[in-house]
């Protein structure tokens, strides 16, 4: 937002434009300050406006109108007015909120991150006499771009090792694993089918889901982690049942339950033995011609998944940096209607890196689990790699896009143009692009960072299972958790 409205409240007055074609309303506009994110915005339409919009309604409706023993354009004005008042009291006030909210837009220099809100069944344009209305809007963070040149940041790099790569296959068989059922007791690496159910000092917690789980050390929900998952199932036969005690995560939406105790019954209905596939099943699924070749493709999915590592971590760092200096807070209620597409761009660059569906679902647990402070960082690095970008004329450019679809293709196994076409179904195609704007503005930044390389973090052996339905899902909070800011 421009520098003419950062003051606590400014109150101005658009000057009607001379160039009949292009008609300035007179608007009344005062702007207020009710936090970083946050404009409170009063509006006065004068009388005379309103006046020439609804004879520009009555115009089109004269055009248009069907009415009995009239030619179109023939009907008096009066009989338009008594037989279609409703709908010119919709057209008249629809006009006036559309055309002075785009007023306002261009001349304020307003940078909406979301609808106005406003409640139009409360909003009446007077028959004669001014219209005044208020509304608050989001609008994007005002800040200044740090002085990338001065920072230092680690950057993580070294080569795969043949750990790292068995630890990858492992994985990718277990992936592919068949399940055969175990007449006796459960063993870590085994895997259960149960029934989950939950309580705490409340009461039970309405619903329950049936899982297939294996027993691994961590058991995550969208909104708690379980540790020693195996140690706990271990010994179980069908028929009993194990409990446990987990804390609700600080980000559940369910504000009563945040930081509770609760106790997850597993009953247990059936107990498998997990049988891992062989590396030779792969063999033609990844055109390879034996382990050798197989063991290449993987070194190279690990090279993209540390290209990813490197990317997320200068982002994060460059993130904590901005944030050092930023005093800007989001509303929760933005952060909460943004953290899915925070989690479709994350997924998405984890299904470029090569990761499996199973490393993809854990991580989706466990975004789904921090959502509000992952989404909330998120955005933040999203309003400075954009704003960067929009200053620097950074844009994903239909080759780059076209490489990227390419690129993925290969690793899904499906052609560019089919994959394009879902990604466009589901809306993520957008996210590709935003993505790819983002990572030539992370690439404009590294040209003039400083770099200290520091080792990867390794890629190991999966150790969680999940559970896709959070624990409180059924629950619904009585408490307020999306109030905007407050005034500064």
């Amino acid at each position: 937002m421009s520098s003419d409205v950062e003051g606590s409240a400014v109150t101005t007055e658009a000057p009607a434009a001379d160039a009949p074609a292009e008609k300035k309303l007179g608007l009344q506009v005062t702007i207020e300050n009710k936090g970083k994110c946050l404009r409170h915005i009063s509006v006065v339409v004068p009388g005379s406006d309103i006046q020439d919009i609804r004879e520009d309604v009555l115009i089109e409706l004269r055009e248009k109108a069907q009415v009995p023993g009239f030619r179109p354009g023939k009907v008096p004005d009066a009989l338009l007015l008594r037989r279609f008042r409703e709908e010119i009291t919709g057209d008249i006030k629809q006009k006036v909120l559309l055309v002075s909210l785009e007023q306002i837009s261009e001349e304020h220099k307003i940078d909406p991150l979301g609808e106005p809100r406003l409640n139009l069944q409360n909003l009446h344009v007077p028959e004669t006499g001014d219209f005044h209305y208020e509304f608050d809007v989001e609008v994007r963070p005002d800040f200044e771009l740090p002085d990338f040149s001065a920072m230092t940041l680690s950057r993580p790099t070294g080569d795969v090792t043949e750990e790292e790569v068995a630890a990858y296959i492992a994985n990718l068989l277990d992936s592919r694993a068949e399940e055969e059922l175990k007449d006796g007791e459960a063993a870590p690496g085994d895997a259960v089918n149960c029934v989950i159910s939950y309580s705490w000092s409340g009461g039970e917690i309405p619903g329950t889901t049936e899982e297939y789980l294996v027993l691994l050390r961590t058991l995550d929900f969208p909104d708690a982690t379980l540790d020693g998952f195996d140690t706990l199932m271990t010994g179980v036969k069908a028929g009993e049942t194990r409990t446990a005690t987990v804390t609700i995560s600080s980000q559940s939406p369910v504000v009563e339950m945040r930081g509770e105790q609760v106790t997850v019954h597993f009953a247990v209905t059936a107990v498998y033995s997990q049988i891992p596939a062989t590396s030779s099943a792969f063999f033609e699924e990844w055109d390879c011609a034996d382990e050798e070749g197989f063991k290449a493709v993987i070194q190279q999915r690990l090279q993209n998944q540390m290209a990813y590592q490197q990317r997320q971590s200068l982002r994060n760092q460059l993130l904590e940096k901005i944030s050092e200096a930023a005093d800007w807070e989001l509303p929760e209620g933005l952060v909460r209607q943004q953290t899915d597409n925070a989690l479709r761009r994350e997924l998405l660059e984890m299904h470029q890196a090569g990761f499996t569906r199973e490393q993809i679902r854990a991580r989706e647990t466990q975004m789904r689990q921090n959502a509000l402070a992952d989404t909330e960082a998120a955005l933040k690095q999203h309003f400075v790699l954009d704003k960067l970008a929009t200053r620097e004329n950074i844009e994903a450019t239909e080759e780059a896009v076209a490489m990227e679809l390419t690129l993925m293709a290969m690793q899904s196994g499906e052609s560019p143009r089919r994959l394009r076409s879902r990604l466009s179904k589901t809306g993520m195609i957008e996210n590709l692009y935003a993505q790819l704007r983002e990572r030539s503005a992370v690439d404009w930044i590294m040209e003039r960072v400083n770099c200290e390389d520091v080792p990867h973090t390794p890629i190991t052996r999966n150790s969680s299972s999940s559970v896709r339905t959070a624990i409180c899902q059924n629950m619904r909070s009585s408490l307020v958790d999306d109030a905007p800011a407050e005034s500064e």
